[in-house]
């Protein structure tokens, strides 16, 4: 693998380990002679000489973004790294996550595999999603986990046609609906009873949210697919999520649009755990 010589660090600036982690963690890689940027937040950390920039600023100019939080924060750097080729390691703050994977004890031992050069690369699908309202093209997201139209807070189902490339599948009369990529399979998808799928397969899966017709079931296509969703009528307060970090209201007539994305999630792989490994560990299986 390619030598690693700068590191971006973004940590969860509300975690009570961060700081903590950091004073350790910045002294160590410098004195391994590694260039270190973190964020502003942790400028003069321990009296070290780590460049400290804005958030958006970290990923520049480095080899590989080290991620210190948990699976939301992991999905907000990798919209911060969308159109390069930098790689994320995960290193999750408190209790295991799916993406990031590694808990504090493994920290310091992945880190020297990785300034070894002994770590792979994983490369996970993102999402394309384009809104469009009243013809005209408004907004376009790009998704690591998932895009999810729902109800607001009343407790009032709603109509929303679905199509795969072109072809037009049932109208989900439902809460809501969940599109996402093989590594949102474990996220919100899962609770509204989707399948779990291996993370690096090229597949979308379309999961309805408590649908009012029973044999509304949910559906796996594959990724070279074009998902299209058509709100229909009058919705009422209907929203838009994206990876649950970004979102906002739809109305009736809007059209959705989802495909996959020409960009790749890179994720830093050093051998410790498989996604199985996490999947045992996370949802207890193999005990009673």
């Amino acid at each position: 693998m390619n030598e690693v010589k700068r590191i971006g660090i973004i940590a969860k600036t509300t975690s009570p380990h961060a700081r903590e982690v950091m004073v350790k963690l910045v002294p160590w890689l410098m004195g391994r002679n590694v260039e270190i940027t973190v964020q502003e937040e942790y400028e003069g950390l321990s009296g070290t000489l780590a460049k400290a920039v804005p958030r958006n600023e970290v990923p520049t100019g480095v080899d590989i973004m080290l991620v210190l939080g948990g699976d939301g924060t992991l999905l907000s750097v990798a919209r911060l790294v969308e159109g390069t080729d930098i790689p994320l390691l995960g290193i999750n703050l408190g209790s295991m996550g799916f993406l990031t994977e590694l808990g504090l004890e493994e920290l310091f031992p992945a880190l020297e595999r990785v300034l070894t050069g002994k770590y792979g690369i994983e490369e996970r699908m993102r999402l394309k999603v384009h809104l469009y309202r009243e013809g005209d093209e408004i907004r376009e997201f790009k998704v690591f986990n998932d895009v999810v139209i729902n109800k607001g807070a009343l407790a009032r189902i709603f109509d929303l046609k679905a199509f795969v490339n072109g072809h037009e599948v049932t109208t989900y009369k439902a809460d809501g609906l969940i599109v996402s990529t093989p590594t949102g399979s474990t996220a919100y998808s899962l609770s509204a009873g989707g399948p779990i799928v291996e993370p690096t397969l090229d597949v979308i899966l379309i999961s309805p949210i408590c649908s009012h017709t029973l044999t509304n079931r949910p559906l796996v296509v594959p990724g070279s697919s074009l998902v299209e969703l058509h709100l229909t009528g009058d919705p009422g307060k209907v929203y838009l999520t994206l990876d649950g970090q970004e979102g906002m209201s739809l109305s009736g007539g809007d059209r959705v649009q989802v495909k996959a994305s020409s960009g790749r999630v890179k994720l830093i792989r050093t051998g410790s755990k498989t996604f199985y490994d996490v999947l045992g560990a996370k949802l207890h299986w193999g005990r009673r």
